[in-house]
């Protein structure tokens, strides 16, 4: 069994989407594991995507995260990274493949409803930036 983060980002989560998209990865055989809704702050924002901090559109990416509240999901199953990423979709919603998440749920590549861990190394960094032992259930 491999674990993953997903988070219910802002615009998504302020349109009413968290149940259709926490069903779509129930259905695929991902299983909740950890969950919580919370409003990150703008420094809990900076400290989580501060692998792109030196990009350019990472001031508008904090600015957003720490705009509304988010969802975070510790999600498991077999190959949960991939399976994640496949249900999300291109992380442009335009190009992302019919009936993901992101084209369903998102607007622009900013605003694309949800994120993903990309790899094993990820995840396991996300997921502990949210969650202790405590807070998970296996």
């Amino acid at each position: 069994m491999e674990r993953t983060l997903a988070i219910v980002k802002p615009d998504a989560v302020a349109k009413g989407f968290i149940g259709e998209i926490i069903k779509r990865y129930e259905t695929n055989g991902l299983g909740i594991v950890g969950m919580k809704m919370l409003r990150l702050t703008r420094e809990e924002a900076e400290g989580f995507y501060y692998v792109h901090r030196e990009r350019p559109f990472f001031k508008s990416l904090v600015d957003f995260m720490s705009s509304c509240p988010v969802v975070v999901l510790a999600l498991e199953g077999d190959g949960a990274i991939k399976k994640n990423r496949d249900l999300m979709g291109a992380t442009d919603p335009s190009k992302a493949a019919k009936d993901t998440i992101r084209n369903l749920f998102g607007t622009n590549i900013e605003r694309n409803a949800v994120h993903g861990s990309d790899s094993k190394d990820s995840a396991a960094f996300e997921i502990a930036y949210f969650f202790n032992r405590l807070e998970m259930i296996r």
